[in-house]
C-alpha cells in the first residue's frame, strides 16, 4: 500500500475504532418520582391538604378522575369553570391530599382557583 492510501484508510477507521473501544457502563433505572417535593405540601390556599372524599364532598362528582400511579387528578366542572386537583400522598401508605389545583374558564383563560371552587360549590 503506498503511503497516502494507508493514512485514508487510517483516518477513516478512526470513528469506527472510536466506537468498540473503552468500557462499558451499565445503565442504571432510576425509579419514577414518588410525587411532588416535601414543599409542595408547605403551599397554602384552596383545597390545599383535602382528601378525595372531601373534596367530592364540597363539589360533587368528579368529571374526571385519572390515576397514575402515586398521583391523581381529579377535574370538576360546571360550564362557569374548570378545576384540576392534584392528589398525592404525604408518605408511603397515607392517603393522597391536594398539593396543587388549576383552574380555568372554558374559554382556557386561567381563573383563580379560590372563585371557582365557590362557584362549583353551589351548582
Amino acid at each position: 500500500m503506498n503511503l497516502p492510501r494507508l493514512l485514508l484508510v487510517g483516518l477513516l477507521s478512526l470513528p469506527l475504532a472510536a466506537c468498540g473501544a473503552g468500557t462499558i457502563v451499565p445503565q442504571t433505572r432510576q425509579p419514577p418520582p414518588a410525587g411532588p417535593p416535601a414543599s409542595a405540601f408547605l403551599k397554602t390556599g384552596p383545597l390545599m391538604g383535602m382528601d378525595a372524599r372531601h373534596l367530592t364532598q364540597m363539589l360533587g362528582a368528579p368529571r374526571l378522575d385519572i390515576r397514575e400511579s402515586t398521583m391523581r387528578k381529579l377535574q370538576f366542572a360546571n360550564g362557569r369553570c374548570v378545576l384540576d386537583a392534584y392528589l398525592y400522598p404525604p408518605g408511603r401508605g397515607k392517603e393522597p391530599v391536594v398539593t396543587h389545583v388549576d383552574a380555568r374558564a372554558p374559554s382556557g383563560a386561567d381563573v383563580d382557583p379560590a372563585g371557582c371552587a365557590t362557584s362549583l360549590q353551589g351548582r
